[in-house]
């Protein structure tokens, strides 16, 4: 089914708008642990601890399987305020719905930088410093496959059938 035939008719906006949260923080996740797992060894429960740390600090590491879904919870709580936020700016600048590919990776790279630059250093995470590699791939999946879908959901919520 083509994207242009995608079923929206009778789906509320704020269901759209969750969903492009929840298709964002599930590319994201699956590229981070894939990419650790490939790259360091990392296991998937430690890399869900992770994103726990940056509210609990080194304690998430020794919590196991429940600091590892608390992280999953928070990573897709993040991801749909990201969505929700695109949204709620989208309803008032046009262009942010008008031009979902472009705009919405200049939001995914925003994210990047805001996530990296401010959260980060603001939480109890600790954070090392990437390589070349890992930290272009990052900003490549933050804008292709975190803020497009979120561009492209909001779009779908804003840009309603006749």
């Amino acid at each position: 089914m083509a994207s242009s035939t995608l079923p929206v008719r009778g789906t509320r906006p704020a269901t759209l708008v969750l969903f492009g949260g929840l298709v964002a923080g599930t590319f994201d996740i699956i590229y981070a642990c894939v990419f650790l797992a490939m790259r360091r060894g990392v296991a998937a429960e430690r890399v869900l601890q992770s994103v726990a740390s940056g509210l609990l600090g080194k304690a998430a590491f020794e919590g196991g399987a429940a600091t590892a879904a608390l992280g999953l919870a928070l990573h897709y709580f993040i991801a749909t305020s990201m969505s929700f936020t695109y949204y709620l700016v989208a309803q008032r600048w046009a262009p942010l719905r008008e031009r979902p590919v472009a705009l919405g990776a200049a939001y995914g790279v925003l994210l990047f930088a805001i996530m990296n630059y401010v959260v980060l250093p603001l939480s109890r995470a600790t954070t090392g410093k990437g390589d070349a590699l890992s930290v272009s791939l990052s900003i490549l999946v933050h804008a292709f496959l975190i803020g497009v879908p979120i561009a492209i959901f909001t779009r779908r919520a804003l840009v309603r059938p006749a």
